[in-house]
Formats: C-alpha cells, sequence, structure tokens
C-alpha cells in the first residue's frame, strides 16, 4: 500500500496588521485540517501579518507582535497537524521574510526567502535580509522544501532542496494578481518540476489590499508539470490534498481542476474584490459616487453594487446647464437598473454664486479651463459634504487613459477614496460594460441582466463642461490614445515605437508630453485595483519635475 501524506491548502484572505484576525483565520483552519485528518496545515506567505506590508515590517513592535502570535499558535494547536505559516521573523538583529513549521508545541523549523523581489509593487530589498540557500524541513516522516514566493521563480533554490533531500515542493506565494498572470507562475513552476522532478504546490492568497489583488488559483503538479488539480481564483478555500507514494515516488493524487475565468470576468472580478475588501478591511459600509450618465461612472457604480449591494450605494446626479437631457436619462436609467439610491443636485446656482464672487478679480479676462473646473470642483465639494455627512466613501471614476494625460480636475472629479476603474483604458471600459449586462456570477451582489443601457455605451465620450463638447476636442480618439499609451506606459516604449507601430509622431509626442506634466495629479490621486504590470503607482514610479521628452 502507497504511502499518504494530506496537506490541508488554506487559500484565504488575511488583512494585513490584523496579527490577531490572522491568527484566528489560521486556527479555525486548523481544526479543519485535524477533522481531516491531515498531517499539515499550510497557509500563504507572510499569512500572520497580511501582505504585502510595506515598511510597517520593519516597525520592531508590529514584527515582534507577529513572531509573538506565531509562538502562540504552536503552543495552541500542539496537538494535531502541523502548521506551515508565513511571517517575519528576527535572528541575529536580521529581519526575514520566514516560512514557520509549527509542529509539537514549538516552532521546529525557519526557511528564510533568498530571492528578494525589487521590482514592479516589491521592495522587499530594502525591508528584508537575503537567507541562506537552505534545506528541506520534516514533518513525520516527510522531507518538504518551501521556496518562498520568488525564490519559486529561480531554479536555484528548488534544486538545492531537492539535492539535500527534499521529497516535494510546497511554494507559499503571496503574488498579486495582474491580466495573464496565472500563465507566467504556471510556466515557471512547470520549469522547477521539470528541473528537480518532484511534485509540486503553488499556494496563493486571496483578497484585496490597497491596489493589489491576490488571486489565489493555487494549483499542483506532478512530475513531468501534468497538473493535478487548481483551487478557484479570488475565492477563499480549504482543500485537503492527498500525496501518495508509489514505486515511481510522489504524486499529488488528482482532484478537481477549477476551470479558469476569461480575462474579462478576471479583471472585472479583480475590481469587484478590491473595492469590497478596501472597503471593509478600512470599515466603511456605504459608498457614494457621481453618476453623470457617461460610461466611466456608470461601470463603477456596477462595481459598486456588484461589491457591497444596491442598499449601500448612492448615486448623485450634479448636472449643469450643459448637462444633455440625453444624459440625465441615462443616469437615472443606470441607476434604476441597478437599484441604489438617486438623487439630483443641479450645481448651476452654485456655479452661479462662484462666479460672481471671482468676477471683480476676473474682469477683463475671456472664460477658459477656469470656468469649466469650477464645475468639476463645485461637484467635488457636494459628493465629499455627502461622503462627510453620512459616513460614505466617494468613489472617484477616472479610467486609466483619463488618468494617464490628465484629463480630470484634481480637487474635482478627482476626489474619492477609491478608484476601482484607475488600470482599465477606456477602450477596455467599453468593452468591460458590455461583458457585464451579458454576464451575471454568484459573487456579483447586484442584479443579472442589462444594468448599463447601450445609449451610455455607444455615445461620444463628454464631460459636457461646455456647449457641445466632446473628449476627442481635446484628446485623440481613444482607440489611438489608448494604442499610444500601451507603448508609452504598459511597454515602456518610444516615441519611435509608436511611429513604428502606425501613429503619427505628432499624436505620440503630444500624448508623452501629457504624460509626463500630469505625473502631480496622479501624485495625489486615489488609489485604485490594479490590473496589469504597469499601473500607477507603485509599479510605475517617475519624478514629478521632469524636463525630459523623447525626440524620436
Amino acid at each position: 500500500m502507497a504511502d499518504r501524506f494530506r496537506i490541508t491548502l488554506a487559500q484565504l484572505n488575511p488583512t494585513v496588521g490584523d496579527i490577531s484576525g490572522n491568527a484566528a483565520k489560521a486556527r479555525a483552519a486548523w481544526h479543519e485540517a485535524r477533522e481531516a485528518g491531515a498531517d499539515m496545515v499550510a497557509f500563504p506567505e507572510m499569512f500572520i501579518t497580511g501582505y504585502n506590508t510595506q515598511d510597517l515590517v520593519m516597525k520592531p513592535a508590529f514584527h515582534r507582535a507577529a513572531m509573538a502570535a506565531m509562538e502562540a499558535l504552536a503552543v495552541d494547536c500542539a496537538e494535531g497537524p502541523a502548521i506551515a505559516i508565513g511571517g517575519p521573523w528576527v535572528e541575529d538583529g536580521r529581519l526575514y521574510n520566514a516560512y514557520l513549521i509549527l509542529n509539537g508545541g514549538r516552532i521546529t523549523s525557519k526557511s528564510l526567502k533568498h530571492h528578494l523581489p525589487n521590482e514592479t509593487v516589491f521592495d522587499e530589498v530594502r525591508l528584508y535580509d537575503s537567507g541562506p540557500l537552505g534545506g528541506p524541513y520534516s514533518v513525520g516522516n516527510f522531507r518538504i522544501g518551501s521556496p518562498i514566493c520568488e525564490d519559486g521563480w529561480h531554479p536555484d533554490v528548488a534544486e538545492t532542496l531537492e539535492e539535500t533531500g527534499a521529497e516535494f515542493l510546497l511554494i507559499p506565494n503571496g503574488s498579486p494578481y495582474f491580466r495573464d498572470k496565472y500563465d507566467v507562475r504556471l510556466n515557471h513552476m512547470v520549469a522547477r518540476v521539470v528541473e528537480t522532478g518532484l511534485p509540486l504546490i503553488y499556494l496563493n492568497m486571496v483578497g484585496g489590499q490597497d491596489d493589489q489583488v491576490f488571486d489565489g488559483a493555487t494549483f499542483g503538479l506532478n512530475p513531468g508539470g501534468e497538473l493535478a488539480f487548481r483551487m478557484p481564483v479570488f475565492d477563499e478555500a480549504i482543500r485537503h490534498v492527498d500525496l501518495e507514494r508509489g514505486d515511481d515516488g510522489w504524486r499529488i493524487a488528482p482532484a478537481e481542476i477549477v476551470p479558469q475565468p476569461d480575462v474579462w470576468e478576471q479583471d472585472y472580478r479583480a475590481m469587484v474584490q478590491s473595492l469590497r475588501d478596501y472597503m471593509g478591511k478600512t470599515g466603511f459600509k456605504k459608498a457614494v459616487l457621481g453618476l453623470s450618465g457617461g460610461v466611466d461612472s456608470a461601470l463603477v457604480a456596477a462595481i459598486a453594487v456588484d461589491a457591497i449591494g444596491a442598499d449601500n450605494v448612492r448615486c448623485v446626479m450634479l448636472p449643469s446647464e450643459y448637462t444633455s437631457q440625453a444624459s440625465l436619462d441615462d443616469a437615472e436609467a443606470v441607476a434604476k437598473a441597478l437599484g441604489v439610491h438617486y438623487q439630483y443636485v443641479p450645481i448651476s446656482d452654485s456655479r452661479a454664486a462662484v462666479t460672481d464672487t471671482l468676477a471683480p478679480l476676473f474682469v477683463g479676462r475671456d472664460a477658459d479651463l477656469t470656468e469649466e473646473n469650477i464645475q468639476s470642483r463645485l461637484r467635488g465639494v457636494l459628493l465629499m459634504a455627502i461622503s462627510n455627512k453620512f459616513g460614505e466613501m466617494l468613489l472617484t471614476t477616472g479610467n486609466k487613459s483619463e488618468v494617464a494625460v490628465g484629463y480630470a480636475t484634481i480637487y474635482g472629479d478627482m476626489n474619492g477614496g477609491y478608484n476601482p476603474i484607475k488600470d482599465l483604458y477606456k477602450t477596455r471600459v467599453f468593452e468591460t460594460c458590455r461583458w457585464r449586462n451579458a454576464n451575471h456570477r454568484d459573487w456579483m451582489m447586484g442584479l443579472e441582466g442589462e444594468v448599463i443601457r447601450p445609449s451610455v455605451i455607444d455615445k461620444p465620450p463628454s464631460a459636457e463642461l461646455r456647449e457641445d463638447q466632446k473628449d476627442s476636442d481635446s484628446l485623440p480618439d481613444y482607440p489611438v490614445l489608448d494604442g499610444i499609451l500601451e507603448i508609452l506606459v504598459d511597454q515602456d516604449g518610444s516615441i519611435a515605437d509608436c511611429v513604428a507601430a502606425g501613429f503619427d509622431e505628432a499624436d505620440a509626442k503630444r500624448v508623452e508630453h501629457l504624460i509626463y506634466i500630469s505625473e502631480y495629479k496622479r501624485f495625489q490621486s486615489a488609489p485604485g485595483t490594479r490590473l496589469t504590470s504597469r499601473a500607477f503607482w507603485l509599479d510605475r514610479r517617475y519624478p514629478i519635475v521632469n524636463r525630459w521628452r523623447d525626440q524620436g
């Protein structure tokens, strides 16, 4: 009869800084593992603190509290399966990203992260010391190697573990989502399996933390690279997985392979999950936003409803004399379809009062962008007043195209606590609205069916701050703008790259100029869901003062 090792995989959603809450989650999962007859229960990277902690982990009182919580967890869970859990650890005055094995009432082993990521959203080189290459740890008679997250993306850690007796690899991760990330992970993990000949489990956390969303999708690979199981994306889940030893060595017993949703669904789920967790983990229960009749605010309203429920969302139409009847009708139709609280607060009188107040200072000067921005800032003042009075988080609604080129008013429509579409280009906004109208999932709290009527999606975009205004008056058409932005921002390309791709050089230079002069706006903008590996904030850090321009 084959030997067997049962491991309980806890794909859970920790909260950064909630050490006692995360420990409670770990205890609950340990009890499930014990009931299932597991030999070990495993948690993701840095689970006890939540992830990504950024500089918080360097605070001595914080990492000492985390270390004490793991020691207490070992004592509390002495009689039953071993625990493998990620957290900070200090040895000889050095701070490590560690993976600890708790067994029999004590910490029996520690793996210390060797490769510290220092790109995109990660700054681990400045947070932690690099651990040495080490050997496997034992649970019973079983020897396990645990490369920690980034360690699994390099061959040396896994090869060292295999050479020193590891029988399988358990890789704990705090790997945040970006579009098509699963394929990138899978390719790296297949390489580790091929190089070592060992079965491998890739354990990832779920949940939102600021701009990042951890998407789970924990999976196992058998020697040769065959997929043995896959857990769901974005959902918390606990699975009991068996490894069995036969004549040809250890293999993971086949289990459910949960289907992977397409990229449109994953992007939408990421936006919903990030908003739900951002609000829930910061204590907000309700949200408010300005509903203009345009496509961006309609999509944000739909995301908000799917995240926290229609009863918890307030949408406010704040029309001026430039607001079209079509926009009034579209906003009301979206609000009714979503079932949100809807209010109508005209700004014409407020605008006239501000204009009259400024008239003596502006005498002899023609109306210009100043008067347009007054409207946006008035809306921002009113929405913030509603937010303050009712304790509702204000959501901002600028898409990535607008955020990139500064097509937004600071202290106006940029006001807000969170922006779920911050990393979604305008051309994808349109398609995402169509996707939501055609699809509904159990994790959505909103209604099934068409919630954003076609006239909202199909009409020419406009800020409606002056008569007959169109976005195309100020910017290249969105397919052109987004194509240039994808080269300059997402690919870090040049003006020459834009021209080679068929775009006009003058358009490319103009867009590049707008990107650079808008850095100060992004510096003050609300956080928002990261959907790509070049999202604005930690992925892309540019100086505000910058005189350089690509001459082509």
